[in-house]
């Protein structure tokens, strides 16, 4: 047991032994966003000085969860460290060289944001050959009015910034709820775009792999890739699912759970939560993955919204600790079954709360920060992502598509990882 006020500094490979092993930690980066996405551990989570004291305690909740910090030579990782133990977290410490340390020590370094899941994501499709059209195929489709529907898996927000001509949004885990009432036929051809690639294929693969009868493919590189082939994308479109009838959710319900057996998700009770709730010994994060209007209309008391395709996308935003449990709830399970099935072949201790939502115990509480975004707030230099918004240079999106088409090699470099691929 570490003392209040004791120091202590981690070696790369003790941080590296604690990510193999399973072991809870938080490797924290507090410069800002924009020097966080030049250069860092896969496992690193952004979290800039100037937000620190007000993000840890819904970001790292349990107060003696071991905690690593670093930064690159700018002198804020003592003061971050003195931060913390101000507030009441024990455990904390810097990581030896910072930075240039984890490089000296041989450790990989990872650019961009959202790191684990975009590299998650291409993992998906080396191992599953998750089908995927070009931006040139999909815009003959559309131009010949063939039997296909896009289903565009990202935030409404991005979806309504730019999106592909006739997309619908469907955010990721609504997808296999939804999909049979915006594609009843089964010879409709279902396309899952994002902006760029991990939410496309992963996406996609979340129906193959639920079994729905259409052939489903992803576009590949998304409205990145639309935009590189000179196309022109739609601005300001509200198209959304549909409610969903009562066969077609038993459907759904049916095809997630086998999909979240396959990957070893584990159902507990309200009973056993309760448990877990009182546990001061490991880290318990609780999500609702159903979608913000859900949510906020009411949930169970503690836990978060966090739409499931999001959280996929963002887990380093929303649950840092690595080593932790995760709980998720939704009405019908559909959407909680396919994300934790994702979750869990990323590594993640994850369960799905049984009829959590059917005994009357929920609560409103006043709105928070919106969870199903993770922008920055103002007054943090944040990173330029090339993905998001109309005006990125044809270069910068380019050279991304690049990176990201090499981040299964650097996993296997890496090797802290522990995904699998059901």
């Amino acid at each position: 047991m570490i003392a209040i006020g004791s120091e202590r500094t981690w070696s790369a490979g003790e941080v590296r032994a604690s990510l193999i092993d399973r072991k809870e930690i938080a490797l924290l980066d507090v410069r800002d966003e924009a020097s966080f996405a030049d250069a860092h551990p896969l496992f690193a989570a952004s979290l800039p000085l100037d937000r620190l004291e007000a993000e840890i305690g819904e970001r790292v909740p349990r107060r003696t969860t071991p905690i690593v910090i670093y930064d690159n030579g700018e002198q804020i990782a003592a003061l971050a460290v003195s931060k913390l133990r101000n507030v009441g977290y024990i455990d904390v410490g810097v990581l030896d060289g910072g930075l240039d340390g984890w490089r000296r020590s041989g450790g990989e370094l990872f650019r961009d944001v959202n790191v684990p899941s975009k590299a998650f994501g291409e993992l998906v499709e080396a191992r599953r050959h998750t089908p995927s059209l070009t931006a040139e195929e999909l815009k003959a489709l559309l131009d010949s009015h063939a039997d296909v529907v896009v289903l565009d898996a990202r935030r409404f927000d991005e979806y309504r910034t730019m999106s592909i001509p006739t997309g619908i949004n469907v955010p990721g885990a609504e997808l296999v709820y939804r999909v049979g009432e915006l594609a009843p036929s089964p010879t409709t051809l279902v396309v899952v775009n994002c902006a760029g690639r991990t939410r496309s294929i992963m996406g996609a693969q979340s129906l193959i792999n639920a079994g729905i009868p259409n052939r489903v493919a992803a576009l590949r590189n998304g409205t990145i890739g639309w935009t590189l082939a000179g196309l022109t994308l739609d601005r300001g479109q509200t198209r959304r699912f549909p409610a969903v009838t009562a066969e077609r959710a038993a459907t759904a319900r049916t095809a997630a759970r086998t999909v979240a057996d396959r990957a070893g998700v584990v159902r507990i009770s309200r009973e056993r939560l309760d448990e877990w709730m009182a546990d001061e010994t490991r880290t318990l994060y609780r999500f609702d993955v159903r979608t913000p209007e859900e949510f906020a209309a009411g949930h169970l008391p503690g836990f978060r919204s966090a739409p499931g395709g999001q959280l996929v996308q963002e887990t380093d935003v929303f649950a840092p600790v690595r080593g932790a449990r995760i709980v998720l709830a939704d009405n019908d399970e559909v959407r909680a079954d396919m994300t934790a099935s994702w979750l869990a072949q990323m590594g993640w201790e994850v369960y799905v709360v049984e009829d959590a939502l059917s005994s009357g115990q929920v609560v409103i509480e006043p709105a928070r920060r919106n969870s199903e975004s993770a922008a920055p707030p103002s007054g943090t230099k944040a990173y330029k992502r090339p993905y998001e918004g109309t005006d990125n240079p044809h270069d910068a999106m380019q050279a991304y598509l690049d990176w990201e088409y090499g981040l299964v090699a650097q996993l296997e470099r890496d090797g802290t990882h522990g995904f699998r691929v059901i």
